[in-house]
């Protein structure tokens, strides 16, 4: 499942092509792509045809694109913008009431092509026409093999917390505190710079439950999924089962930066890619699968110590840990 590095990848690389770009057409090939649309805000195709998109905004595993609906037209809504909100950036249009938001699934992808692109299109469920000011005539295609990702067009609410919604590449906007109501309970990622430490390092020590269950929680810490806990624990040297609660601060801390560490270095690496579900805009493979030190490497000896990577069967999935590196330790006294 693409995670937070795979996700901004994938944001970085549309934004230029669609911010300020108008929706020219729609097509749904395949209804199961709209699973998380809300028929009663009316159908996606009539939600976004016509409307202006102000950027590509991400929040851990989510991406989003706020709406300025057409001119004269009210099926898109408008809010006022939040107390606070920033207007760099900003027009004199009313603050979109509404985005289309999407979730990639298990291997979803949001590809760039020009209008007349004819390639496999075998698991392609929506595609969704752009006319650029500078860019001309572009095409987003949501393409989906095992279709548990989705698109959606969802109201925008203001943020719990009063911050900015997710990460935008710098641009700003009176969108910029409103998030999809879809988004709304999940809680910041790790390289937000609005994360609470303090909150999350509390929430983090409260659980009883495995350390690795914890970090896939996207209510507490967004952005995080299979391939990075592996890897965070590896770094930080803490078994998987361990039970949250068990952690001392120190370690607690160190985790937390171990799951920065290894998100940054995920991200500059164009994240991971196992095969050709994991592509950016373009098509193109991420290279951080030859950086990895535990996931997927059952067998193969750990880079820190050399025993064997060890494989558990972890809630439906895997886990991987060095069984020298990554033992169970006795409860820190609080």
């Amino acid at each position: 499942m693409p995670e937070l590095p795979e996700v901004e990848v994938v944001r970085a690389g549309l934004a230029p092509a669609v911010a300020g770009a108008r929706v020219s057409a729609v097509e749904v090939l395949d209804e199961r792509a709209l699973t998380r649309h809300d028929r009663r805000f009316g159908d996606f195709e009539s939600l976004l045809t016509g409307a202006r998109i102000a950027a590509a905004v991400r929040r851990g595993k989510f991406l989003w694109m706020p709406l300025h609906a057409p001119s004269g037209a009210s099926h898109l809504g408008t809010r006022h913008a939040p107390a606070g909100a920033s207007h760099l950036g900003a027009s004199a249009e009313p603050v979109p009431a509404r985005a289309v938001v999407g979730h990639l699934g298990m291997s979803g992808q949001l590809l760039l092509r020009t209008p007349d692109h004819r390639g496999d299109d075998r698991h392609a469920r929506v595609r969704i026409h752009l006319e650029h000011p500078a860019h001309g005539e572009l095409r987003v295609d949501f393409i989906d093999q095992r279709t548990f990702g989705s698109l959606a067009v969802d109201r925008l609410v203001p943020t719990p917390d009063g911050e900015i919604a997710g990460f935008a590449g710098g641009v700003g906007g009176d969108w910029e505190r409103l998030v999809p109501s879809q988004v709304a309970h999940i809680g910041r990622d790790p390289l937000d710079p609005a994360f609470d430490d303090a909150a999350y390092l509390a929430g983090l020590r409260r659980r009883t439950s495995a350390v690795k269950r914890v970090l896939l929680d996207q209510s507490l810490a967004s952005g995080i999924g299979n391939i990075y806990a592996d890897e965070a624990l590896w770094a930080a040297r803490l078994h998987p089962e361990q039970p949250a609660s068990t952690l001392s601060t120190r370690a607690a801390r160190t985790l937390l930066a171990e799951i920065r560490h290894v998100l940054a270095k995920a991200l500059a690496e164009g994240g991971t890619s196992f095969d050709a579900q994991y592509v950016n805009v373009n098509g193109q493979a991420g290279y951080f699968a030859h950086s990895l030190n535990a996931y997927g490497r059952t067998g193969r000896p750990c880079p820190r110590c050399g025993t064997p990577i060890v494989r558990d069967a972890f809630m439906n999935r895997s886990s991987h840990r060095c069984p020298r590196c990554q033992r169970m330790r006795r409860p820190a006294q609080r």
